[in-house]
């Protein structure tokens, strides 16, 4: 693969995959970025995106951060230099975008999170920094120098009274100058700190990584939801106490078989809950970007995907499945449906592309299962006819 210096994705994923850095020269020859610094900075300026500037040398001090929807005027009042503009899920903003994420699709959709799209002017910085995350960095205009240390970080000190964390020491062991289509993988908690050199747009391709708390929150919140909110403690039959302040065996005992649903998990509860937890949209504001759920009702939507009319998936909407035994669990945008094991490829072709050809639709129409998964995915918001798009 061009994309990673000529190394197939097997030998990317093994040698380097969250373990060392790699540098790419030309990873995408000739890259030319399709959106300018001024359309990336007009979507800044829209509601419901998430985007900021940060300025080196601000007015109310180092590395000052304003956040969006963004202001026109703001930009008039910016310095020359030293400040960035970050952007985050682009791809979601603009489909278009999807076609640079569709490159690191070898990582599993699940774990990709966004395009960010970074613009600054001669020595505009976000500061030294360490990402719990992995990313690829690719020069999309411009050029940017980069300079990373050279083993992962275990402990860090920030610069007090910051708003960004940003490394109160940091060493580089390792420096370039990234040109348009030059790309950089940076493992998670590489200390790293590029700077533009010029006018610069850079294209940060992220992965989701939860935190170990926040799986264990969320399954046992998910654990605690499926349990009957009416049962309490309850102690008939005890002995009297004899040590006021004693918590005894038997309470204990109580207490266990209380949580015993939970720790005996069935084997499925796993699988539903991280499913949907991965295909949650992570900002609500996503939500915006769903499509209009259709007018038809059940015969009219079947006739449709009967007749083959293209299908398009929202850009901003996730998909993921887990095969089991005799059935399959089909997740998107933080829900799950159970579907009969044949289903499956019609599920892999759902989950691999954005635009579906005719065939599918009428896929969908001739099963009643995949009917009403379409059915569930169409009143979602996370597909759509593309005859209604173009209206």
């Amino acid at each position: 693969m061009q994309l990673l210096g000529g190394l197939s994705a097997a030998e990317f994923l093994r040698d380097y995959w969250q373990k060392r850095p790699l540098l790419v020269r030309q990873a995408i020859p000739g890259f030319e970025s399709p959106l300018s610094p001024d359309e990336l900075a007009g979507l800044a300026c829209e509601e419901g995106i998430s985007s900021r500037i940060i300025r080196e040398h601000g007015e109310c001090g180092p590395w000052q951060v304003n956040y969006g929807p963004l202001e026109e005027s703001v930009f008039a009042t910016l310095p020359e230099t030293h400040w960035t503009l970050l952007v985050s899920d682009v791809e979601k903003h603009v489909p278009e975008l999807l076609n640079i994420v569709e490159h690191f699709r070898f990582i599993p959709d699940w774990r990709i999170d966004d395009l960010m799209i970074s613009y600054a002017p001669e020595g505009g910085s976000v500061g030294p920094h360490i990402d719990d995350y992995d990313v690829f960095l690719l020069q999309a205009h411009g050029h940017r120098h980069w300079m990373i240390g050279d083993a992962p970080t275990t402990e860090e000190r920030y610069v007090p009274g910051l708003e960004l964390r940003i490394l109160e020491h940091f060493e580089s062991a390792q420096n370039w100058v990234l040109e348009p289509g030059d790309m950089l993988y940076l493992p998670p908690r590489y200390a790293h700190h590029g700077v533009a050199t010029d006018h610069c747009l850079t294209y940060s391709i992220g992965f989701r990584a939860p935190a170990q708390r926040e799986l264990v929150t969320g399954f046992a919140e998910f654990l605690a939801s499926r349990l009957p909110a009416r049962t309490r403690y309850g102690d008939a039959g005890m002995e009297p106490v004899q040590k006021k302040g004693e918590i005894d065996a038997a309470a204990l005992s109580r207490v266990r078989t209380m949580l015993s649903p939970v720790l005996q998990v069935e084997p499925n509860a796993l699988a539903v809950w991280f499913g949907q937890y991965v295909t949650e949209l992570k900002n609500p504001d996503l939500a915006a970007l769903l499509y209009e759920p259709p007018a038809e009702d059940n015969a009219g939507l079947r006739a449709r995907l009967a007749a083959g009319v293209p299908l398009e998936r929202a850009a901003v909407s996730r998909f993921a499945f887990i095969p089991e035994d005799e059935r399959l669990l089909f997740f998107w945008d933080g829900q799950c449906r159970i579907l009969p094991i044949e289903a499956r490829v019609r599920v892999e072709t759902l989950c691999e592309g954005y635009r579906y050809a005719p065939q599918v639709s009428q896929a969908l129409a001739r099963d009643d299962a995949l009917f009403a998964l379409a059915r569930a995915l169409f009143d979602s918001g996370a597909l759509a006819f593309e005859d209604d798009l173009d209206d």
